[in-house]
């Protein structure tokens, strides 16, 4: 039986962190759900450091949300992929997103978040008390806040939860956590 996969994202998720993660979980054999506030075509973004001093944005491919974060049954799935972007700060705000992200932790499912992620990770933050990640460095409030420890490195392992700081870090991160998914 495939192992399950979800990934959580909304509009303006950037493009390389939510693409990259499906199709490396579909090119592993992973029955891979993307879910959003609604079963929508997502508009994804594309950003990219280009010597300003934060990444600028652009409008990037449209990507399908099979599912609506209401109909998510979080025990049928395996593993846990939350992109970052813009999409992080609205999407934390559906009523759903803390219960389907405290799951994994609750169940020592493997978790991979990346960049913006960090700001979702916040709904769940009893799962985070005395836990090290890295992401977006603009998230290292959230992070702190949340009572991590914010490491300052492309990626970060703390048990089940994978951590990256942006899309150029997504073959380490990738890497890893298929790892873990296949491990379990």
């Amino acid at each position: 039986m495939a192992k399950k996969v979800l990934i959580i994202a909304g509009d303006a998720v950037e493009a390389l962190e939510i693409y990259y993660p499906y199709f490396r979980c579909l090119e592993e054999g992973f029955d891979t759900t993307i879910a959003a506030g609604s079963v929508q075509q997502l508009h994804t973004v594309v950003h990219d450091f280009v010597g300003w001093e934060t990444y600028t944005e652009k409008e990037g491919y449209l990507i399908e949300a099979t599912a609506g974060f209401d109909e998510v049954d979080p025990a049928e799935y395996d593993a846990l992929i939350i992109p970052g972007g813009r999409a992080p700060e609205h999407i934390r705000l559906n009523e759903y997103v803390p219960g389907i992200v405290s799951h994994f932790f609750e169940t020592n499912k493997p978790v991979a978040a990346v960049c913006h992620a960090a700001q979702v990770l916040t709904t769940a933050r009893e799962h985070l008390q005395g836990r090290e990640m890295t992401g977006y460095i603009a998230c290292k409030p959230e992070v702190e806040a949340a009572g991590s420890t914010y490491i300052e490195a492309p990626l970060h392992t703390d048990g089940n939860l994978v951590s990256g700081h942006a899309w150029p870090d997504m073959p380490g991160l990738m890497r890893e956590f298929v790892k873990q998914v296949n491990e379990r």
